[in-house]
């Protein structure tokens, strides 16, 4: 049976139409037949046509969405709805699905989120949206919580808190629950998106540890000992270093080049060996007037 209907002007058509189907605009699509025309005698009736729009649940649109979104993606998979009650799940049926779920769930995990997306959309509270294949999210689930649980013994063992690698919301919520009963080990979040990552902190956890981890912004011993010697260059208490020496008060060696003394110390002999440096500043040919002196130890 088809919905048509007419009036003086398209507006009265559609109204008429929705008044005896018992819908809402929203629930029908309308397409304008003839539109009402004046004439000096008469006039044309407008004449508008209903269609009830298909009502899809929250799964259905995103199933509906998926199989748009699949052939896109050169992705072979046909999309399934299986359950529908707490949650939202949703089965990719394929014969490769390594391809599909792609290096660490990546990319099933970027089709479930725009699922979800879709699922969601216009409804008040979020429903959860699970988009699986290949049995997929139950196999890693266990995987992680295997990993949760050998990464917080080895945090008992060490005294120290354990991080691992970052992970999507879905997968920190695994290692959560995991260990939410453990009277060894509690759990937290730590990094912003998209790489938060997920903290084991065992409860006997070193004190020197807890000392380092508590610091914000403070320099350790390295450091204040760098600081000690930075004050002491501007005007601090500055260590001895070298102890002083004093100039000699007699003429220096006539081998000496330099003279220390003030006024003409005698014995200054220009171009001469500098013995008091103890350093020989001539060429081969002078070796043989090279003064002893001792052997370094």
């Amino acid at each position: 049976m088809e919905n048509i209907f007419s009036g003086k002007t398209v507006e009265e058509a559609v109204s008429a139409g929705l008044k005896e189907l018992s819908l809402s605009v929203e629930d029908v699509d309308v397409e304008i037949l003839e539109e009402g025309k004046k004439r000096l005698f008469g006039s044309v009736p407008a004449k508008v046509k209903l269609t009830v729009k298909e009502k899809l649940t929250d799964g259905e649109r995103a199933v509906r969405f998926l199989e748009g979104l699949l052939p896109l993606l050169g992705a072979e998979a046909t999309p399934t709805l299986s359950d529908e009650e707490e949650k939202i799940v949703i089965e990719l049926n394929a014969e490769r699905a390594k391809g599909i779920i792609g290096r660490r769930g990546e990319v099933i995990d970027a089709i479930q989120v725009l699922a979800g997306a879709v699922a969601n959309t216009g409804r008040k509270e979020y429903k959860r949206v699970v988009v699986d294949c290949g049995n997929y999210r139950e196999e890693r689930e266990e995987t992680l919580k295997r990993v949760a649980l050998k990464l917080a013994a080895k945090a008992v063992r060490l005294g120290k808190k354990v991080r691992l690698e970052p992970m999507n919301p879905y997968e920190r919520r695994i290692i959560h629950s995991a260990l939410a009963d453990s009277e060894e080990v509690f759990t937290k979040s730590e990094g912003k998106e998209p790489s938060r990552y997920v903290v084991i902190i065992p409860k006997n956890q070193k004190q020197d540890d807890r000392r380092r981890n508590g610091k914000k912004g403070g320099k350790g011993r390295e450091g204040r000992n760098n600081g000690n010697r930075d004050r002491s260059r501007y005007g601090g208490e500055r260590k001895k270093q070298y102890e002083h020496r004093e100039l000699p008060t007699e003429a220096t060696p006539e081998t000496s080049g330099t003279s220390f003394s003030r006024g003409g110390t005698p014995g200054y002999k220009k171009g001469g060996f500098s013995g008091f440096f103890g350093t020989f500043l001539g060429n081969e040919s002078d070796e043989e007037n090279i003064p002893d002196t001792p052997d370094e130890e």
